[in-house]
Order: structure tokens, then sequence, then C-alpha cells
């Protein structure tokens, strides 16, 4: 006998997918990452500026009171720069005078070491003749506030 029945192939699968293009799931990644990667260098970028120029201004410091010759004149200068950190925190606290300026370098330190310590010789020590007094605990105090308020001005 034969057999009328016909015969039967195996199943013809498709081709495996390409790797290219790849599926939207993996676009939509991509992108995600790729923002991702840019704000990153972008956020790194800006510490590197703000870095960079809080250092060019920690050297105008330095170089300020080197080239100042005597000690009023350094303390001239020591307050003339924390004024000038001031405004860029605060614009109003630049114009602040005698106590109000002394409570405004105090901040939130309890201790008040320009209102009631080596500091207060800020307010005067500038237009004296000869100093009486050490100036340098109000200078590192200075130095110490200018720091502070260059790292407080842009965060």
């Amino acid at each position: 006998m034969i057999d009328s029945a016909p015969t039967l192939r195996d199943i013809h699968l498709p081709p495996s997918p390409s790797w290219w293009p790849p599926a939207a799931g993996w676009w939509v990644l991509a992108a995600l990452l790729l923002i991702a990667f840019a704000w990153i260098a972008r956020r790194m970028l800006r510490i590197r500026k703000r870095r960079r120029r809080i250092a060019a201004l920690r050297k105008r410091y330095d170089l300020a009171l080197a080239d100042a010759g005597d000690a009023p004149a350094k303390l001239a200068a020591a307050s003339l720069l924390l004024r000038r950190a001031a405004k860029t925190r605060d614009p109003q606290a630049a114009s602040l005078e005698g106590d109000a300026w002394l409570q405004f370098l105090d901040g939130d330190d309890p201790a008040r070491p320009f209102s009631n310590g080596a500091g207060r010789l800020l307010l005067h020590g500038g237009f004296q003749r000869e100093m009486i007094d050490d100036i340098a605990p109000t200078l590192t105090l200075a130095r110490a506030r200018f720091n502070a308020l260059l790292e407080r001005a842009d965060a």
C-alpha cells in the first residue's frame, strides 16, 4: 500500500534577531546614560571652577597682607578683604559698621571671637599709627573667617 498522506517537513524557525538596531528600551537606557554623564561632567566642571576661584581669592588675600607694610595696614587690608568676601555672601553685610559688623563676622560661633575676642582689633586697628597689641591672633582669625565666607558663598 502506498501512503498517500503528504510528507510533513520540520518547523522552520525564523532567523534570530540581529543586534542592530537595538530595541527601544536600549535607546532609552542610552539616552538616560548620556544625560547622566552630561550632568555629572557639568557638575564636576562647576566644582573645579569654584575651587580655582576660591584658590585665587585666597592667594589674593595672602598677597594683599604681604604687600601691606606695617601692622595697621595689614589690619586694614584684612578688614577690606573680609568685607569683600562678606559681600559675596550677603550684599548688605559690606555696609555694616561697628558691633553689627563684628556680630556678622562672629556668625554662629558661640565664643564670639570678633565681638569679644581678638577680632575686635579689626574695628580700629587699621586707623592707629602704632600697634600695641599683637595682631597675629587677629589675622589668623580673619583668615579663618575669610575662608569660611568663601566656602559658604557658593554653596
